[in-house]
């Protein structure tokens, strides 16, 4: 079992070792209940999964550059 503190607001950090087994990231939806004397939460839903680089994204309205283009041809006049 992991113990963390409470701040001032009331609010806590839950380790990262049971966000990732439970799947908390940001943007995640929890749901807090009463059990008896203690305390449950429930994770409601997750954000999608965040990729980890962002190639590809971005997509632009100028003319791609072929592949075998050489910039020194530009020198050459």
């Amino acid at each position: 079992m992991q113990t963390t503190s409470v701040t001032s607001k009331g609010q806590v950090t839950i380790p990262k070792s049971l966000r990732q087994q439970l799947g908390i990231r940001q943007g995640s939806l929890i749901e807090f209940s009463i059990a008896d004397n203690h305390i449950e939460l429930h994770v409601k839903s997750s954000p999608a999964e965040v990729p980890e680089g962002g190639f590809g994204m971005l997509k632009s309205r100028k003319v791609a550059v072929p592949a075998d283009f050489d910039a020194a041809s530009l020198l050459e006049a």
